[in-house]
Order: C-alpha cells, then sequence, then structure tokens
C-alpha cells in the first residue's frame, strides 16, 4: 500500500498533482476540502456548520475532520493506498492520522510539500474561484487570511514528518508535467 501527503498552502497545486497520482498509483483522493465542500453542499448540518467557518476565513475543528478521514479509510480496505490533500493541517491533526493508521496497520510513506509564494497563492486561489465558483475563493481578504493560517500553522508539521525522515519539498511553480515528474521521484525512491 502506498501512501502520500501532498503537504502545502491552498492554492499550492495539491488538487491538480493529486488527481495524476490518483491516475499514476490507482490511490484513493482524500481531499478534506472536497469532503467539506461536498457537505456544504448537500447542506448537511456539519455541512452548514463548516461553511459558516468557511466563509469566516476559519478552519474547521479538528474533531470534524479527523471523524471524516477516520470514516474514509475504514471504508476503503483493500485499496493501493492513500493520497491526503490539504491535511494534516497541525500537529494534532498529524498526531491523529498517524494514530488512525497505525490502527488500521497502515503508514505514511512519504510527505511531499509543494512550496509557493504568498503573492502567487493568492492570484491562484482567486482565479479559482472565478473558474470553478467556490464561494471560499472569492473572497480576497479571507483568501489572504486563509493563506496566512497555513503559514502560521503548518511550520511544525513539517517538522514532525522532517523527524519522521518523510518529508520532501519541491517548488510548487513551473509546468505542470514536471512538478509531477519530480513527485513520482520522490515517491519511487523508497
Amino acid at each position: 500500500m502506498l501512501n502520500i501527503i501532498l503537504f502545502g498552502p491552498p492554492g499550492a497545486g495539491k488538487g491538480t498533482q493529486s488527481k495524476k497520482l490518483v491516475a499514476q498509483y490507482n490511490l484513493i483522493h482524500l481531499s478534506t476540502g472536497d469532503l467539506l465542500h461536498k457537505e456544504v453542499m448537500a447542506k448537511t448540518e456539519l455541512g452548514l456548520q463548516a461553511r459558516e467557518l468557511m466563509l469566516a476565513g476559519k478552519l474547521v475543528p479538528d474533531e470534524i475532520v479527523i471523524g471524516m478521514i477516520d470514516n474514509r479509510i475504514k471504508n476503503s480496505k483493500n485499496q493501493a493506498g492513500f493520497v491526503f490533500d490539504g491535511f494534516p493541517r497541525n500537529l494534532k491533526q498529524a498526531e491523529a492520522l498517524d494514530n488512525l493508521f497505525k490502527i488500521n496497520d497502515l503508514k505514511i510513506d512519504k510527505v511531499i510539500a509543494l512550496e509557493v509564494g504568498e503573492a502567487a497563492l493568492i492570484e491562484r486561489i482567486l482565479q479559482r474561484g472565478k473558474e470553478q465558483g467556490r464561494f471560499d475563493d472569492q473572497n480576497e481578504t479571507l483568501v489572504k487570511n486563509r493563506v496566512k493560517l497555513y503559514f502560521n500553522d503548518t511550520g511544525i508539521v513539517s517538522q514532525y514528518y522532517q523527524t519522521q525522515g518523510k518529508f520532501h519539498s519541491l517548488n510548487g511553480l513551473g509546468e505542470i508535467e514536471t512538478i509531477f515528474a519530480q513527485i513520482c521521484k520522490i515517491i519511487e525512491n523508497r
């Protein structure tokens, strides 16, 4: 089983690269953003709570996100593996993911960070908001707040995975295929 975390700020290209990894390695794409957006669109209780937080530029509480991930792992036995996109975002989530994997006799193989500067991220996210109609990607103030939250809260997660020898970083700007080839090289150097 191959389990990858694509790490990086909103707009770094995790979703684009995740789709390519799913096709290349037959993985299940686990995007907390996609899971949350599905809940919002379905107007579930969780979705309504999440929407309020997202509109305020805040992150959804760890307990909710971890519960969604736990359910998805338990309902995906006998798969080739997972590619996590946008999770974990903080140390508590990283530790919870390790615990979930331990309970399910799984492990994270690689954590690959797509590094992109703040100005490029904001531009990418606002463009995505226009193209995809995502409500949380259309307000520049909220977008800046999300990017700031990412940079403030996730540095310790990088260190957590560096300590485990799983963390790899690469430039997230450039041609999609070039970045994908670099990601594959990291994955295949086990």
